[in-house]
């Protein structure tokens, strides 16, 4: 029986395409002589800030471009002055990128119309979250709970400690009662470590990495070739399942036994 389902925020339930962090890390990187490229900026997306630039940092041809300008490899100071780039950058956009997802809303009623809780985790700290919740909740979407690292002492993904902090919440028996939806590699690794369910989510993902008219404007073949490899890369990561959007997600808990 399915007691929560566990949403990540940005790519997932709302932000469709993942676009306000991305946006702000090639700013902060672009502070710094630095000039990521998408694919680079997406790869680490979903894990705690800091650690998604310390990935950053770590690439083959970013850490090039780094010794380039200054001479040296990247070390922990370069990290924090980056985040003090990022934070605020990120921050001064973040209400933009609130608005809830294609199918959410209509699926966060349906899973309660079913008894389930719907939790919710991610990568933004408290004070992101501070403007994304409450924007978010104005447009309609309002989970039951939210946890970002900084509620399980910075352990963040691909940690399982906010799964577990949701369950205690919410009064969760057991981890085979939740199923964790995700639209990141990292989301993946959070829910298999955690050992619940674990789906991730194409339309809208960060794995897609497309706006919404974006993908609309696709061809019909190229479109369902993109939507393969973000499956591809969800199920390599350990997802159980993969959906096509969040409109499938009562459908899976009920088959579940939501």
């Amino acid at each position: 029986m399915i007691q929560a389902v566990i949403f990540d925020w940005a790519g997932t339930t709302v932000d469709y395409g993942c676009f306000a962090p991305v946006q702000a890390f090639i700013e902060a990187f672009r502070q710094f002589g630095v000039e990521p490229t998408m694919e680079e900026t997406r790869t680490p997306m979903g894990l705690l800030k800091k650690d998604h630039i310390r990935t950053m940092l770590g690439m083959e041809r970013i850490a090039r471009a780094w010794r380039q300008v200054y001479g040296r490899k990247a070390g922990e100071a370069d990290v924090e002055a980056i985040y003090a780039q990022f934070e605020p950058g990120l921050l001064s956009i973040l209400e933009q990128f609130t608005a809830p997802k294609p199918h959410v809303c209509e699926a966060a009623a349906a899973l309660r119309d079913m008894g389930v809780r719907i939790g919710s985790t991610t990568g933004y700290t408290d004070a992101m979250m501070e403007i994304v919740a409450p924007c978010a909740a104005r447009q309609g979407y309002a989970p039951d709970l939210w946890l970002s690292p900084d509620s399980v002492g910075g352990l963040g993904r691909p940690y399982p400690y906010m799964i577990f902090e949701n369950m205690r919440r919410l009064g969760v028996s057991s981890v085979k009662n939740v199923l964790k939806i995700g639209d990141t590699v990292s989301d993946m690794q959070e829910g298999i470590n955690a050992g619940v369910w674990t789906a991730g989510v194409i339309e809208g993902s960060s794995a897609l990495g497309l706006s919404e008219e974006e993908f609309s404007a696709l061809p019909p073949e190229e479109r369902e070739t993109r939507c393969r490899e973000a499956a591809r890369r969800f199920r390599e990561a350990g997802a159980h399942f993969v959906l096509r959007t969040l409109a499938d997600a009562p459908r899976l808990a009920a088959f579940l036994g939501g």
